[in-house]
């Protein structure tokens, strides 16, 4: 009768990614039905984790980021963890044989303990793969089916994609990056006297990212393609407006979506889906 815990656990999951992020919940919700529960579980382990690195400040992150990797490797060997969270991303690591890419998240969200500034391209890069990359992979395993011609095919499109993400995140999020936790993701960059140049040479590269993305998600399978498209469409949106923000008001304040306009990009979106992207 374990299928009662194991709902459990995804409607946990569920909760947490509708809780911290509104954007995804939205996404996800295009996604095809039976995928769904998938995703919520790899977006609910990812979140507590970078949770730990990022928001508890107060308490001993070193240690709950131990305890956190030491339960999920005892909840992988015993395919059962209390912690619902980690009940319900096992089950999905063992059915599509994920576990080579769990490690290397798990060492950029140390790296987010130690580590306060990137200073070369290598460094940056290997943070990125870790916090961004494998995570595009893992729900691209999902997306596939566990099809590892078709995974093969498409992982350098979901690497970039998954890129892309981040860096726009970085970009948005540099203000409390810099000013609360002291760090400093992208190399080469003086966040004390960011100027417009630097911004643009940013956003450039974002926007390289994007476009080698989207030739893989014009390829992903019909119960993916809608819900990934609606994800790049809103993070392309986020993007625009950063480029179009003057760079001492990044160091301000926030960038964001009001909610009014992710619905407008969903809608947007659909339509150009419809058009171009349904096979």
């Amino acid at each position: 009768m374990k299928e009662l815990f194991d709902k459990s656990s995804l409607d946990c999951s569920k909760r947490i990614t509708k809780n911290y992020s509104t954007s995804f919940s939205l996404a996800i919700k295009m996604l095809s039905p039976k995928i769904q529960n998938d995703i919520y579980a790899i977006y609910g382990f990812v979140r507590c984790a970078d949770e730990i690195v990022d928001t508890f400040n107060d308490y001993d992150q070193e240690l709950l980021l131990d305890e956190f990797e030491v339960e999920f490797e005892k909840a992988y060997q015993r395919k059962i963890s209390l912690n619902p969270i980690l009940n319900a991303f096992q089950e999905v690591v063992h059915r599509f044989d994920m576990m080579d890419l769990v490690q290397p998240f798990l060492k950029s969200m140390r790296m987010d303990l130690v580590k306060k500034e990137y200073l070369t391209q290598e460094e940056y890069e290997e943070y990125i793969f870790g916090s961004a990359d494998v995570v595009g992979l893992m729900c691209l395993l999902v997306f596939v089916e566990g099809d590892r011609e078709r995974y093969d095919l498409l992982k350098d499109s979901a690497m970039k994609l998954g890129s892309a993400f981040q860096k726009v995140n970085f970009l948005r999020d540099m203000k409390h990056d810099f000013e609360a936790l002291g760090r400093v993701y992208f190399p080469h960059i003086n966040l004390v006297e960011l100027n417009n140049d630097d911004k643009l040479a940013i956003v450039k590269e974002i926007e390289e990212d994007f476009k080698n993305a989207l030739v893989g998600i014009k390829m992903l399978p019909k119960g993916a393609k809608f819900g990934v498209y609606t994800a790049y469409k809103y993070y392309k949106s986020l993007l625009e407006k950063i480029s179009d923000t003057k760079s001492e008001e990044i160091m301000n304040k926030r960038i964001r979506v009001d909610d009014f306009s992710k619905l407008f990009i969903i809608g947007k979106s659909y339509v150009k889906y419809q058009l171009n992207y349904m096979l």
